[in-house]
């Protein structure tokens, strides 16, 4: 897939907000600080689509990008910020928690991790919604310049391990945003989710990020 348009196409910030549900949609998550904002620019080939920082948990927001006019990336806030105030953690949550949840557009999730570190438990915990929700996920290992090929395989390798099963080796990519690597295996797995038609959000269960791991 190649990416010819990228527009915002709103900003929401509360479970009393309506998403939009005209075109098919793929949401970007993770930690914050995991490189979300700067795996966007790269794809969408601009420096300064989707906001970034240096400070975690800055991103405080659901901001939706029309793609192509075909379809919508979405860019959800960063979870696993312990300090930031637990209302307004909980109030993030729970606006992420109401679009995963109701958005009958959703056709799948890029579900971004570190690769220099360990699996969190709010990762599994959200890898594990999706799981049970049957929303079609893909793991994308980030900052994979940060190490060297040997290093990046055998982190990639203990991360399924720790995953245990959620999820198969097709559905991991490994990237880097300073690089380019892998982001274009990404935008043509993007280009699938686009086209999976997924059961509604009636048999959605509720997602709810532990802060034990921050």
């Amino acid at each position: 897939m190649i990416i010819r348009s990228f527009e915002p196409a709103g900003v929401f910030r509360s479970v009393k907000d309506k998403f939009p549900d005209d075109l098919p949609q793929v949401a970007f998550t993770g930690r914050s600080n995991v490189g979300k904002s700067s795996l966007i620019n790269r794809l969408a080939g601009r420096k300064r689509t989707a906001p970034t920082s240096s400070t975690p948990g800055k991103t405080r927001s659901i901001q939706f990008f029309k793609v192509n006019d075909s379809f919508y990336l979405v860019d959800l806030p960063g979870y696993g910020y312990a300090r930031l105030p637990l209302e307004q953690r909980e109030r993030w949550r729970k606006t992420v928690e109401n679009y995963l949840g109701s958005s009958r557009g959703l056709r799948g999730v890029v579900s971004l991790i570190d690769i220099r570190h360990k699996l969190f438990d709010s990762d599994r915990l959200m890898l594990e919604y999706l799981a049970a929700s049957r929303i079609p996920a893909l793991v994308v290992l980030t900052k994979a310049d940060k190490l060297g090929r040997g290093r990046q395989k055998q982190m990639a390798t203990g991360l399924l391990q720790e995953l245990g099963g959620l999820v198969a080796r097709e559905q991991v990519i490994t990237v880097s945003a300073v690089q380019g690597t892998g982001c274009e295996s990404l935008l043509e797995a993007i280009g699938e989710l686009v086209a999976e038609e997924i059961p509604g959000p009636e048999s959605r269960p509720t997602v709810n990020h532990s802060e034990k791991d921050t």
